[in-house]
């Protein structure tokens, strides 16, 4: 399996972002399968969303993102999903952080958050390799219950 290291803002990742039940979920200008088949639902109550929002309006380090190239040249996410929807919901409109919608922010503050650097691996490997890949990721953090982990299998 190959692994590169690489960096793209929050401005590229919310790029098109779409969620929608017949097409998916889509971000980084329809180039990331943010809901692939073996990811479960969208679980971060307020806070766990907040504490993602606050870490980057703070611009602390957020926690790496693992996504996995396909055949096609496109993306999906491995690890990272629940992080990943918490930002492109909050930059697409569907919730307010303290009170604050983005649309409501400083164009300073916007541009901020939006210039804010994620780390991301980016794997390659077959779909074998991704997914022992996505069960050793997944061991820490909020557990996989076991019924995620066969669907992911």
């Amino acid at each position: 399996m190959d692994i590169r290291l690489t960096e793209i803002t929050v401005r590229e990742l919310t790029e098109n972002f779409t969620d929608k039940a017949d097409e998916g979920v889509k971000g980084y200008n329809n180039r990331l399968d943010i809901r692939p088949p073996y990811q479960r639902e969208f679980i971060y109550n307020d806070t766990q969303r907040d504490a993602v929002i606050d870490t980057i309006v703070n611009e602390f380090p957020l926690n790496v993102m693992y996504w996995a190239l396909r055949e096609d040249g496109t993306y999906e996410i491995i690890d990272g999903q629940q992080r990943t929807l918490s930002i492109c919901q909050y930059v697409n409109g569907d919730f307010a952080h303290i009170m604050r919608y983005f649309s409501n922010l400083k164009d300073d503050e916007k541009e901020q958050i939006l210039n804010y650097k994620l780390t991301v691996y980016i794997c390659s490997g077959t779909d074998s390799q991704k997914l022992s890949w996505f069960k050793t990721i997944n061991i820490a953090g909020v557990k996989l219950r076991d019924q995620e982990l066969r669907n992911a299998v």
